[in-house]
């Protein structure tokens, strides 16, 4: 990742309340690669680049309704404004035991309602999707996709087009995390509350000739990339995600 300035005007979106979830977890996940399970989800508090800054973390999963979870992550980090300092994050279970392959999936639907809250925040809000040749094989793509671009965050690498979907023009950029290709959709505007799918994002990467529809889709998190910030507090109420 690296630090630009946004020049985009921010559209803050709503949030709809949520129904109190029928499972919860007090249980907070403080230490660097603290992990918990639940129903389809793997939490993280992925802080794999805390040594990059000065700060703490921890994130919580509040509980888990009708498939959708609920899970906050609460840190401030400083240090220099360039760097992510970690990855809080849902990881979806069932792809990762079982890859498939792009040419085979008919859609990824999902849902996800968030918000922020903190003092002097530069981060970002995006899926990271992973691919790789075989189901087996060491990955070849990293692929994300951001709902918000905060307090100036940028992704890497340079912009190598646009894509055009569900109302919202997306910039998208190429670049290396330094083992992987790394392609990133930039929403131009933030968006707090989205029901959508994600395979269209994948589709135009095949089209534009980026990726292969061989490819076999290995992973699908969703979560924050703090670069630097006091007093944060990212929140989900509600996520759901599948491959189908």
């Amino acid at each position: 990742m690296k630090w630009a300035p946004i020049t985009s005007t921010l559209l803050l979106v709503s949030t709809a309340t949520f129904a109190l979830p029928t499972t919860k977890r007090a249980t907070e996940l403080c230490g660097q690669w603290d992990t918990e399970e639940i129903g389809d989800y793997i939490v993280y508090n992925n802080a794999w680049n805390q040594d990059k800054g000065t700060g703490s973390q921890c994130t919580q999963i509040k509980g888990l309704n009708n498939n959708e979870l609920a899970w906050s992550s609460a840190w401030s980090w400083d240090g220099t404004k360039y760097d992510v300092k970690t990855y809080p994050n849902a990881k979806y279970k069932p792809l990762a035991a079982k890859p498939k392959q792009l040419s085979s999936i008919s859609s990824i639907p999902f849902k996800w309602n968030w918000s922020y809250k903190g003092d002097n925040l530069i981060t970002d809000v995006a899926f990271d999707l992973w691919t790789a040749p075989s189901a087996d094989s060491d990955l070849e793509f990293e692929i994300m996709i951001w709902l918000a671009a905060i307090g100036g965050a940028g992704p890497l690498g340079n912009q190598v087009g646009t894509f055009e979907y569900g109302g919202t023009n997306w910039k998208l950029y190429e670049g290396s995390n330094g083992s992987q290709k790394v392609y990133s959709f930039i929403a131009g505007n933030t968006i707090e509350k989205l029901s959508s799918d994600a395979l269209p994002f994948l589709q135009h990467l095949v089209k534009s000739g980026y990726i292969a529809d061989s490819q076999y889709l290995r992973d699908i998190q969703a979560g924050t990339e703090p670069f630097i910030g006091s007093n944060a507090v990212f929140e989900t109420t509600a996520y759901t995600v599948t491959v189908k």
